[in-house]
């Protein structure tokens, strides 16, 4: 069964999508078979992988969490063959209103990746940054979490807001969810401040923050303007060589 890891963080900018993107290609070429679901409203990640949000409208994670779509019937074959993408648009916020009365409502997504969840080794999906339902669908289907951090003066006290909505999430819909853990996005290592907060993570953290880190690099900023993963976009750049020793992390540490 494929294991499910939602990339969340409740603050907006720390690389949340570039890592959903970049680690579910990354798995793929290194031959996992690859689901990626867009939760967000905003469709970063339809976009970066090069599908228009407006297109093909009613074949989205809309119409798999409202029920008039079979979650199969919404799959979309990326670039890289083992790669497939559920994409979003802006109906999605609807959910959040259409559905709240709605008994259960936090386990749509859950209910419909079971019927799929064979056919993958890893199924990533790519949260938004607020905690409504469409996010709690996403962390009560999950396995476990990837936090992305970007090396900030508030970094850490928004993670201490983030570890609360696990627990509350743990305690009321998924006690099997666990924090796969922490990686640091946008990093540069010239700066006094960047190597502070990596030290802080490390010291608060542990052996759950991930050895690799996401440096600062134009051409990862780049991919999705023109729909690609950085490994499609920029095969030798320093963001494809640290996405995939990233995702060769991921594997190692479930094969532990």
């Amino acid at each position: 069964m494929g294991k499910v890891i939602s990339i969340a963080n409740q603050k907006g900018g720390v690389g949340k999508t570039t890592t959903a993107i970049n680690l579910a290609a990354s798995l793929a070429v290194l031959e996992k078979k690859v689901l990626i679901i867009d939760a967000d409203p905003q469709a970063n990640t339809t976009s970066g992988l090069n599908f228009l949000p407006d297109q093909d409208q009613d074949r989205t994670l809309y119409e798999v969490l409202y029920g008039s779509l079979d979650i199969q019937d919404a799959l979309i074959q990326t670039e890289i063959a083992t790669l497939h993408m559920i994409p979003a648009n802006i109906n999605l916020v609807g959910i959040e209103t259409e559905k709240i009365e709605e008994d259960g409502k936090e386990f749509l997504l859950r209910n419909a990746l079971s019927t799929i969840q064979d056919n993958y080794d890893y199924i990533i999906i790519d949260c938004s940054p607020s905690l409504g339902l469409i996010t709690v669908n996403a962390l009560t289907a999950s396995d476990s979490v990837i936090i992305p951090v970007q090396p900030e003066f508030f970094a850490l006290e928004g993670l201490g807001k983030l570890s609360q909505t696990i627990r509350i999430i743990q305690s009321e819909l998924n006690p099997n969810l666990t924090i796969e853990g922490f990686l640091v996005t946008m990093f540069d290592g010239r700066t006094k401040l960047h190597n502070q907060v990596l030290e802080d993570l490390r010291e608060h953290f542990g052996e759950l923050v991930f050895n690799t880190i996401i440096q600062r690099n134009i051409r990862l900023s780049e991919a999705p303007s023109h729909g690609k993963p950085i490994i499609l976009y920029d095969i030798i750049s320093n963001g494809t060589s640290n996405y995939m020793n990233f995702a060769s992390e991921v594997i190692n540490k479930n094969q532990q």
